[in-house]
């Protein structure tokens, strides 16, 4: 007859370990950061400059106490040293600045967004970070059509930024938060204010929710109903550097999927030489056939008067070649220094529309050749990152992770954008690239190394450290 034993060999049956209600919240903190990030000037507009600053500083001062709580494991000599190495210089261009007040209050955002995304990536794995931008990205599509919704149902005509409703037009339309053009067909401007703004966000969208559908994510119905939101404030944005960083995108994923079906060494050879034709065919219709392309995508052949605000900061950075005049990003136009430098639309501009002229200018060609080694040693890192196949040991077979694809496609985008813009410098294209250039320093694998490993950040256990 058989006897049940008093010491099984197996430990005996528990309730499934669950994420802790510590780490339910610092989840929900960092989405709120990215949110911030993501949706930029829409907190200004929203509330004012005097509040947005409040909160971005209070943000960081409660990220930073986070961090030094959480103590969550951190190789120190694998910080993104380029990031820091830019954000040193720009503080210490403060001291030979012809604006250091400016230089002062920008440097102060600038640390508080590479703090931020140095933050989430330290505290979340690669699997909650992307769905931490993921949740982000969805306040901002559904906020941003939620508002222009309210705007043309409600309000039935144009808004100024602070809820205020014009009693006569605005002298140029570029003043207004909201044109009321949703369903007119023009150009809508979600919660940022800018087409342009809203464009790549609305791209980075749709690019992060089908990254979650390909890496088997839940409730994958919902993720393809965010992506058709996406894309239609995409196509309403209507950014001609929305439109050229989609197709860059295109091109990027393929090549990057074309790579990972070679077997042998050598094999990915015939695709690089194929993807450098590309790039030149495409710099050189770009180049040849810039007119048509423009008036195609409903610009001008001057790219909406961006080669005279160009060539105005390259005059002044030419008297200040090697150093630069001091760092401000974004200009501050309340400062004499920028206040009717270069007025367009009858607006102080509060940038150079080219980062990397706008670099030039604030910080010199050391800045530049900073930010160069920044934007190639993260593009180095993002593309080996996509297209090699995880391996840590003997083992060649693991298969490839979707999340993988991300840091590529971003730079992607951040690199196209910032021919026009200089938005990649500052809020979510800087902190996205202080968040996947560290945290593929930290954590070259998905699912592996310290980071990734660590059940204190996996499960919300804080008390947890591996061997």
């Amino acid at each position: 007859m058989a006897i049940h034993t008093k010491h099984p060999v197996s430990a005996p049956p528990g309730a499934p370990v669950r994420e802790k209600t510590a780490h339910m919240l610092l989840r929900g903190w960092c989405i709120f950061v990215l949110f911030m990030a993501l949706s930029g000037t829409a907190w200004i507009n929203a509330f004012g400059t005097t509040a947005t600053t409040v909160i971005t500083i209070a943000g960081g001062v409660l990220s930073a106490g986070l961090w030094f709580a959480v103590k969550p494991p951190v190789q120190w000599r694998r910080l993104p040293w380029f990031v820091v190495a830019y954000v040193a210089w720009a503080a210490l261009s403060i001291t030979w600045s012809a604006w250091p007040a400016v230089s002062a209050f920008t440097w102060l955002l600038l640390a508080i967004t590479s703090l931020q995304g140095l933050f989430v990536g330290a505290v979340l794995t690669w699997r909650e970070v992307v769905k931490a931008l993921a949740s982000a990205l969805k306040w901002v599509m559904a906020l941003s059509l939620a508002f222009e919704l309210w705007v043309s149902l409600f309000v039935g005509g144009p808004i100024l930024p602070g809820f205020v409703i014009p009693e006569e037009p605005a002298a140029d339309p570029i003043l207004y938060w909201s044109r009321d053009n949703l369903l007119d067909g023009g150009r809508i401007q979600g919660i940022m204010g800018n087409a342009n703004l809203l464009g790549p966000v609305a791209l980075l969208a749709i690019i992060v929710f089908a990254i979650r559908i390909a890496a088997r994510a839940p409730r994958r119905a919902i993720l393809w109903i965010w992506i058709a939101v996406s894309a239609y404030l995409l196509v309403r944005a209507a950014s001609a550097t929305a439109y050229l960083a989609a197709a860059a995108v295109v091109v990027v994923l393929v090549t990057i999927l074309l790579m990972r079906t070679t077997r042998r060494p050598g094999e990915r050879t015939k695709y690089y030489v194929a993807y450098a034709l590309v790039a030149v065919g495409a710099g050189l219709a770009l180049l040849l056939l810039r007119e048509k392309i423009l008036d195609a995508l409903g610009r001008s052949a001057d790219l909406t008067g961006r080669e005279d605000i160009w060539s105005a900061v390259l005059q002044r950075a030419a008297q200040r070649p090697f150093a630069g005049w001091g760092f401000a990003t974004p200009w501050v136009t309340t400062d004499p220094a920028f206040d009717g430098w270069i007025i367009d639309h009858g607006v102080s501009v509060m940038q150079a529309h080219n980062m990397w002229i706008d670099v030039l200018m604030q910080l010199g060609v050391v800045g530049l050749g900073i930010l160069i080694l920044l934007y190639a040693a993260f593009t180095w890192r993002a593309w080996f990152f996509a297209v090699d196949r995880p391996r840590w040991d003997l083992r060649a077979d693991r298969p490839y992770s979707p999340l993988t694809l991300l840091p590529s496609l971003v730079i992607t985008i951040l690199l196209v954008q910032g021919v026009a813009e200089s938005g990649p410098l500052l809020v979510w294209g800087w902190m996205l690239v202080a968040l996947f250039g560290g945290k593929i320093k930290q954590s070259p694998h998905v699912g592996a190394g310290p980071a990734e490993r660590t059940l204190a950040i996996e499960r919300g256990d804080l008390t947890k450290r591996m061997p």
